[in-house]
């Protein structure tokens, strides 16, 4: 008759899923040094990944870096326009106050 299939616990399977994105190693490796198939390290790796556990080196995760790099960049930008246009605002209301702060003659 047919093998028994194995169970696994949630648990098990996102530290399972933490460990492989931490190994430099192919999942391929992976699924025959842990004897599971990598079919279902794939499967996992969809449900549980989590890019903040992975290396830099990781496609996805320079994407995601550089993304929150270009968002952060741009609310720089704003913000940098913002206070230039609050420094003009208020070197316009300085010449006015010393306009209208001059008696009249």
């Amino acid at each position: 008759m047919g093998e028994q299939r194995q169970r696994y616990n949630e648990e098990f399977k996102k530290q399972t899923v933490k460990f492989i994105q931490e190994q430099t190693k192919t999942l391929g490796d992976l699924a025959e040094e842990l004897n599971i198939p990598k079919s279902t390290l794939h499967q996992w790796m969809g449900q549980y990944r989590e890019l903040m556990n992975e290396p830099a080196a990781s496609m996805d995760r320079v994407r995601e870096l550089e993304a929150q790099l270009k968002a952060m960049t741009r609310q720089l930008q704003e913000k940098e326009h913002k206070l230039a246009d609050a420094e003009e605002e208020l070197v316009i209301v300085k010449k006015a106050v010393h306009i209208f702060s001059k008696p009249r003659n």
